[in-house]
């Protein structure tokens, strides 16, 4: 009886741990998507008031 309780414990944290995982894999992919600023473009914004 306990071994069956701990099975059906683990099966559910380990769908937890899966879905956190997913989330935290999601995060880097959605940051690498972003585009980050040049530093040539930075130069021209800053200049641009000359």
């Amino acid at each position: 009886m306990a071994a069956d309780t701990a099975i059906f414990v683990s099966k559910r944290l380990q769908r937890a741990a899966f879905a956190v995982l997913c989330l935290i894999a999601a995060q880097f992919v959605l940051a690498s998507c972003e585009p980050e600023p040049s530093p040539m473009a930075a130069r021209v914004s800053t200049l641009g008031g000359y």
